[in-house]
This record gives C-alpha cells, structure tokens and sequence, in this order.
C-alpha cells in the first residue's frame, strides 16, 4: 500500500479509502491511486482486514442437493445478495443426511463464516445453539429449525397442495393420489397436509392406497403409480409431491393408454412445453429473502426470530385440467 500511494503521490489513508470504496477522495485522486495499484498489481490483504474487523466477509449455504434443479436459482439469489454486501459465499450438500448436515455447518463455523444459510436435512438444530450464541448469523430456508428459535423463509406447502388438490376437485377428480417425499421432511408432511385438507373440504374419503410416501427414486415412485392405476378403482389424478416425483410421474404416464390428471409441486424444465400444471415456488424470492434477513442480523439489527412465509401459485397448463377417465 505505501508503494501505492508513493505512486500517485497520495497518503496512506487516501488509498485505503479508495480500496474500500469509501467517500471523501476526488475522482481525479481516485484514477491516480487506481493507476498506480494497476501498475503495480496491488491486491487488498483480506487477512489484515478480517483481524480488524473481525469479520471474514463469508457467508455458508447448506443445500439438500446441489444437482437439484430447485436449488440453482436460490442458490443464485443468495450469491447475489452475498455479493452486493462485499461477502464471498460457500456452499455445500448435506445429501439429505442430518449428520452430514451437522458436520458441513460444523465445519463451515470452525472456518469463521459470518453467518449461516441453512436447509435442514435433520430436524434437532440445537448443535448449533453455541455458535448463535457466539455470533454466527443463521437463517433456514425452506424447512424450519428444529428445536431452537430461528428466522427461517419458507414456500406455503401447505396451501399450495391444498390450491392444487382443490384445482383437481374442480375437474370432476374424486379418486386422487398423493406421491410424496420422506415423511419426517417437513415439506413432505406440509404438502400431505394440505392434500387431505382439500379432500376433506370436498367431503371426499381418502384411501389409505392413494397415498405413498418416501424416496423419490424413480424405482419407488414408478412402483407407486403402478399401483395406484392398477387397483379396481385407480385413481384418477395425482398430486406429485415435487419436481423429482412429477418427471418420475410424467414418464409412467406417457407408457399408459388412460389419460390421468397430475398436478406437480414445483415447476420443472420444459413443463410449458409439455403442458405440465404445476404449484410453483419463487426459488430465488427464498435464497433473497433468506439472505437479506442474514445481512440485516449481520448488520446488528437485534429483534425476535420470524419465520416468513411466501406465497405459491398454480399454473395451468393442461395436465391438471384432464377429467376423469370413463
């Protein structure tokens, strides 16, 4: 820095207002200094202003799946919102798995993250009440905290399967499956709930058949459609309970010969154009709303924990208009 500013003939201070964007230089002072940190390749030493602020301008992101399609504008969102606070984002997959999770969070606080965006794979967050305790900002997207008091953004599951569901009431189902994910997901047990509340708002009974929980692996999901329609009364219509189950449901459908009513949980690419009749979410309303309320705590703005919760919206598309077959 003082070659910097022997250079453009400046003092210390100027420069370091320069490097750090502060006001109070004039834009001819400016060039000079940015002049002469070009021509001498001059790189600000993080390392030195992290000790004094003791900030690491680092946020972490904890994914349930990097490769899930989902994940990559909310992922976007928080990037960008990281970025315009001078921040530097790390992300990482738990893979579903609750001790995974634990160990990545666990691992990105030893490395001195700022502050924490977290998509829980287990549901007894308290392993991290020490690291709140000791400053480290953390906010859950998605799917709420479990046992500890946290800000979390979610999507409203619940009515979004409820909208859903009721979308194919209107057209004349009365036979409807719910094909979910892992029951103790709180997502999954969200969106069932909102399929029974629509059922139930319709007076319609629900068979224990109609509902299939668990993997979303093709194999199961596959199994479970197959099932449901070769039962003495199929079903009629299928609520797929994400984007993994409804491309799963979309390629059984295509080998049968009777058309079924779905409506999926998530938009999905090319559902447009395979008139696919979706619930969708604003992944990247979830990774801004999540990040900026990180950003506020970071700030030091001190007030109880909220959970907020974004709205969904149906999007006919053909699929969930199908009546019933017969």
């Amino acid at each position: 820095m003082k070659d910097v500013a022997a250079r453009a003939g400046v003092g210390l201070k100027t420069v370091s207002r320069v490097v750090n964007a502060e006001p109070g230089v004039t834009p001819d002072t400016e060039r000079r200094v940015q002049e002469a940190i070009e021509s001498l390749g001059f790189r600000r030493n993080d390392s030195a202003r992290v000790l004094r602020k003791g900030r690491t301008a680092s946020i972490g992101l904890v994914l349930e799946d990097l490769a899930d399609p989902f994940y990559g504008p909310l992922s976007r969102a928080v990037e960008e919102v990281a970025r315009a606070h001078g921040a530097l984002l790390i992300n990482g997959s738990s893979a579903e798995d609750p001790s995974r999770e634990q160990e990545l969070v666990l691992a990105l606080c030893a490395r001195r993250v700022d502050g924490l965006i977290v998509i829980p794979a287990g549901d007894d967050h308290r392993y991290l009440e020490p690291e709140i305790k000791a400053g480290v900002a953390t906010v859950f997207v998605d799917r709420p905290a479990g046992r500890i008091d946290a800000d979390a953004v979610l999507s409203d599951s619940f009515g979004g399967a409820r909208s859903g569901v009721a979308h194919l009431i209107a057209h004349g189902h009365r036979r409807i499956a719910f094909i979910g994910d892992q029951p103790r997901i709180h997502t999954a047990a969200e969106r069932l709930r909102g399929y029974r509340a629509a059922m139930a708002d319709a007076g319609l009974a629900i068979d224990d058949s109609w509902v299939s929980l668990g993997s979303t692996a093709p194999e199961r999901v596959r199994d479970a459609v197959a099932a449901m329609l070769a039962a003495p009364e199929p079903v009629t219509a299928i609520l797929a309970g994400n984007n993994r189950v409804t491309v799963t449901v979309v390629r059984h459908l295509a080998t049968c010969e009777r058309p079924v009513a779905l409506v999926g949980f998530d938009d999905i690419e090319l559902a447009d154009l395979l008139g696919i009749t979706v619930i969708a979410q604003d992944a990247a309303a979830l990774g801004r709303t999540a990040a900026e309320r990180l950003f506020r705590r970071l700030d030091g703005v001190h007030e109880a924990s909220r959970q907020v919760t974004l709205d969904t919206s149906l999007i006919p598309r053909g699929s969930g208009e199908i009546p019933p077959a017969g």
